[in-house]
């Protein structure tokens, strides 16, 4: 089976998920957030969950986060069709609210998933709780902290026997509500760019 068949399955399975986010879609006519991007990308971005422009276009940061983090690739080179991009979550929490713990759990698999087809050598979670997931998904629990005591640096970790670096960074909306952070956010984008 192709990568593109595969991730096909998996959005097959993410779109007849029986959960109270999937209700929520229904109801309001929402549409799953898979993820897009290259199969055979070097770089997966993953965020928390999607909020409402993504739930109605079907599309991971189309936004506000979505243009600054379209702006933070341009500014390093990086062309977003080739990376990957996705969240944990696949359906919008109501209100924005942050993704709960069981909402992880019951969408993480489709994640692990995604993360064994694509092989992605550079993981970029954006946001504490993808961070979260991430570090402790892949044997990093014990170098886990505060993200603001961890973006920007680069952890060394196995995936399916294979060598991938995770990256943590501020999700782009901080920035919306806190410009000071742009900076920061610029030159963790530097640091992705020197290690693909």
């Amino acid at each position: 089976m192709s990568k593109t068949d595969e991730l096909q399955k998996v959005k097959d399975e993410v779109v007849g998920i029986t959960s109270d986010l999937a209700a929520f879609r229904r109801e309001h006519a929402y549409l799953p957030v898979i993820g897009e991007g290259s199969s055979n990308a070097s770089i997966m971005f993953i965020g928390e969950a999607p909020g409402e422009n993504e739930a109605k276009q079907g599309r991971p940061f189309v936004g506000r986060s979505g243009q600054f983090l379209n702006e933070l690739l341009e500014s390093v080179g990086i062309p977003r069709e080739e990376v990957y991009i996705t969240n944990i979550v696949k359906d919008r929490p109501p209100k924005n609210r942050d993704p709960k713990t069981d909402e992880i759990e019951l969408y993480a698999p489709f994640l692990d998933r995604q993360i064994e087809i694509i092989k992605p050598k550079v993981i970029a979670t954006l946001g504490r709780f993808s961070m979260a997931y991430i570090m402790n998904r892949y044997g990093l629990s014990s170098m886990t902290g505060p993200i603001s005591k961890l973006h920007g640096q680069v952890f060394n970790t196995e995936i399916a026997g294979e060598k991938v670096k995770i990256v943590p960074l501020y999700h782009p909306a901080v920035a919306l509500y806190n410009p000071g952070s742009k900076e920061e956010l610029q030159k963790d984008f530097e640091i992705i760019q020197t290690i693909i």
